[in-house]
């Protein structure tokens, strides 16, 4: 494991279009087909890493609290497969199962994904407003596995919430921390 920040790609950024198979239909979706009325969060996200393992579960309620609110979360794994198996498609389809995502989670084989958003690590956050504008990039919140801090979400929850009111996201945002994707 290694500690890497995010890249913070800059506000006003145009959200890359992708199209990748979801691991859990096994279906090409892309950005187009997934993005939110209100706005789209994408994760770069994975099986193993212990600072997703740590924000999973709130990763699944973030994404149940606001699909009703027009915000539609993507989950992107970019890591290296053949060489780090556990984040292989077969078993990204089990995860997702086991930790009931109710969103898509998405393989980004040859990494191209990643490299169009710069994502460093996972997990890493990208909140994009309807026109697909990049409003927040950042961290979930100030947890991390041994800290001792709970996870709540509130810097993304706040983000998000000013979204919805159509109000200004918080231009002062920390990077992610996380593992580093897990390059070829």
């Amino acid at each position: 494991m290694s500690l890497t920040p995010s890249n913070m790609l800059p506000l006003g950024t145009s959200a890359p279009d992708f199209t990748l198979t979801d691991t859990k239909d096994d279906k090409q979706k892309s950005l187009s087909d997934l993005k939110g009325t209100t706005g789209t969060l994408v994760m770069f996200i994975c099986n193993h890493c212990p600072f997703v393992i740590l924000v999973n579960e709130q990763l699944v309620a973030l994404a149940n609290d606001y699909k009703l609110k027009g915000i539609t979360s993507i989950a992107i794994s970019s890591n290296d497969a053949e060489n780090y198996p556990q984040d292989g498609p077969e078993l990204m389809k089990q995860h997702a199962k086991e930790n009931n995502y109710p969103f898509s989670y998405l393989y980004d084989d040859n990494q191209d994904v990643a490299k169009a958003y710069d994502a460093a690590c996972t997990p890493d956050f990208f909140l994009f407003d309807g026109d697909l504008s990049l409003v927040y990039a950042g961290q979930l919140d100030d947890s991390r596995p041994g800290n001792g801090k709970p996870v709540t979400g509130k810097d993304l929850r706040a983000a998000i919430n000013a979204l919805i009111n159509n109000e200004s996201v918080n231009s002062e945002q920390k990077p992610s921390m996380g593992c580093n994707i897990k390059w070829k």
